[in-house]
């Protein structure tokens, strides 16, 4: 299947699934989510596939975040269709069979920080930045981090980090347990590569039935929790602040936030 910002390719029973928008900095729009839906189905069904190793496109980003530019007018019913979305493509690589490994090369923002915490693992380079900074654009994360990460790495960790949307570095993210390694920038695919293999030594199907019983201790929950941030995320879009902030961070000037409700 051809993709526009999805490069596949399966080496050795490892998949590596790409996003590739380098010059949007891999930023999730519709249509590479909506990519990202197939890609992972195929991977996930491919029964040559053993474990998929999901990174982004260049350098400077794994992902960015969600395309602000697109989201910008959303209307608030558009906006929980968006998070639905996302929530859903993200739960299919929390429910695939295979573990998911994201290599963080550079910034993992937003929806992107997202993307790496649907995954089974996350190994960042040196320089990666990790954070939420979606409180500074008027809006909430919508792709599951209320839930996912406060799960990893508890509630009042999670709190800070989403309420003060604070971009925190590889070193500090491995010492609060949201990644797993931090490796040097040229030694990260060599890392992650190494991972992949290890996995694929073992057992699939033991692997799978390991996959399953270490989600469900969270799966109670996270229905209701991530319909609950979709219905939050979208009530954002009626606000003051979120056409502030979203237009601020286009035209790279400081918002500024007044707490409204309009619309409402």
């Amino acid at each position: 299947m051809d993709f526009k910002n999805i490069e596949i390719s399966i080496e050795n029973k490892i998949a590596y699934l790409i996003i590739s928008r380098p010059k949007a900095l891999n930023a999730l729009n519709k249509e590479t989510i909506l990519e990202l839906k197939k890609a992972v189905k195929i991977l996930c069904e491919d029964r040559k596939v053993r474990v998929i190793i999901l990174r982004g496109k260049g350098e400077k980003a794994f992902v960015a975040g969600a395309d602000i530019k697109e989201m910008k007018e959303l209307d608030q019913k558009e906006a929980k269709q968006f998070s639905l979305m996302g929530q859903r493509v993200f739960q299919k690589i929390e429910d695939c069979k295979k573990p998911v490994i994201a290599a963080i090369n550079g910034h993992a923002l937003g929806g992107g920080m997202e993307l790496a915490l649907a995954c089974d693992l996350r190994i960042a380079s040196e320089d990666a930045k990790l954070g939420h900074p979606e409180v500074g654009l008027g809006i909430i994360p919508g792709f599951g981090a209320t839930q996912r990460l406060s799960s990893l790495i508890g509630k009042g960790l999670a709190k800070e980090y989403i309420y003060t949307g604070r971009s925190i570095s590889a070193k500090k993210a491995n010492i609060i347990g949201l990644i797993n390694q931090v490796t040097k920038k040229d030694e990260l695919m060599d890392k992650v590569k190494e991972l992949a293999k290890e996995i694929v030594k073992n057992s699939p199907s033991s692997i799978t039935k390991a996959k399953a019983a270490i989600n469900l201790f969270d799966q109670s929950f996270l229905k209701e929790g991530l319909e609950k941030e979709a219905e939050l995320f979208a009530s954002c879009f009626k606000t003051y602040d979120q056409k502030e902030g979203m237009k601020s961070f286009i035209k790279k000037e400081k918002p500024q936030f007044k707490g409204e409700q309009g619309g409402k």
